[in-house]
């Protein structure tokens, strides 16, 4: 016995409807052995239970065909393989085999020398074309009477648009119209708005400008009054720096021609610190500045007795210890000297007269006897 699935053909099997109409069909079966045993205690080859079977699957086809007509038959041929199917499946069972899939209705035809499969597929030939040609004609006639109405709707569309576009005209220059009258006065109303605006503008110009003409002079007042104050107060400070200036110039020079005149009184005062700690230094200087002195003195006497007209007349026994220096007219020897020369020279008529020169008056003059 096969394990796999196996097939049944029952082909060019003549069978009958209900009204006994005679046709032949093929049937198609698949089958599959479930219990192998019960199968083998049946049959005693697998070729004695493909004849059981195909038995059974022929009794199932007569008599389920033989309750329906052929021509539901034809029409419903997927339905019949089902019943065929669930009217073998319980006597399979008793013979250890399954049914895999329905049995299927292959094919219907006519049994030789019969036309029943053949004119019922002519009558429903000429009935699909009549249903057809009905069909056809319905759809003409469908589709004139659409043109039609198609035509006459389209006319009226027609009509009815020249109508709305004259409306539409009509309204359209109405509104133009109104438009244009509306624009105008808006335009209007617009130029009121915007001449008042303008005006307002001007004004606003004309407050803003006042405001910043005021607002500029109080600043350009202020940055005077600032400016003066600024001005006046560098001008103070710049006096006032002067002022310091030449104060410290003044005590700064001050200060210098202090030091310059207290430097050599600095230097003398050192120097006479220096001296008066120093006697050796102190009779060296002494014997310098004499020398110094006499020499000077001296050629001062020099010069000036040899420019002067004086006559020295010594009454001592020799010039040296009479008068030694011109300087001694001007001591006290010298005085005394000197009264005792005028008084000399006054007892002279020459003397008188040198007297006279000088611009000593000595009185009447002495005649020569008595100066004698």
């Amino acid at each position: 016995m096969p394990v796999s699935v196996f097939d049944l053909h029952l082909n060019a099997y003549e069978a009958y409807d209900v009204g006994r109409v005679p046709f032949v069909v093929d049937i198609v079966a698949f089958f599959r052995i479930n219990d192998s045993n019960m199968a083998a205690q049946r049959v005693e080859s697998f070729r004695e239970l493909e004849g059981q079977l195909l038995a059974i699957v022929q009794g199932a086809v007569r008599t389920i065909l033989a309750s329906h007509d052929i021509d539901r038959i034809m029409l419903e041929r997927s339905i019949y393989g089902e019943q065929f199917t669930e009217a073998v499946k319980d006597q399979l069972v008793s013979w250890g085999v399954v049914p895999v899939k329905n049995i299927e209705l292959m094919d219907i035809r006519d049994a030789e020398g019969n036309y029943v499969v053949h004119n019922i597929m002519e009558k429903k030939k000429s009935l699909i074309e009549m249903e057809s040609r009905r069909e056809v004609a319905e759809n003409i006639k469908n589709a004139e009477i659409a043109e039609i109405d198609a035509k006459r709707e389209r006319d009226i569309r027609d009509e009815q648009a020249q109508q709305a576009v004259g409306e539409r005209e009509a309204e359209k220059i109405k509104v133009v119209g109104i438009a244009n009258e509306n624009a105008q006065q808006e335009i209007k109303e617009q130029q009121r708005i915007t001449k008042e605006k303008e005006m307002a503008v001007i004004q606003v110009n004309d407050v803003k400008r006042a405001e910043i003409t005021k607002e500029m002079n109080i600043v350009k007042a202020d940055e005077d009054k600032i400016s003066t104050i600024l001005r006046a107060e560098g001008n103070l400070e710049a006096k006032k720096k002067e002022a310091e200036g030449i104060k410290v110039e003044g005590i700064a020079r001050a200060d210098a021609e202090k030091a310059m005149q207290l430097a050599p009184v600095e230097a003398q005062i050192a120097l006479a610190r220096e001296i008066g700690e120093n006697q050796g230094y102190q009779t060296y200087l002494l014997g310098i500045e004499g020398i110094d002195a006499n020499k000077a003195v001296g050629l001062q006497q020099a010069e000036a007795l040899k420019v002067s007209d004086v006559k020295i007349i010594a009454n001592t026994g020799d010039p040296v210890s009479g008068m030694t220096n011109v300087m001694d007219l001007f001591s006290s020897k010298g005085g005394t000297d000197l009264a005792a020369m005028l008084e000399g020279l006054s007892q002279t008529e020459n003397g008188q007269a040198l007297l006279r020169k000088f611009g000593i008056n000595l009185g009447p003059a002495v005649n020569d006897d008595a100066a004698a």
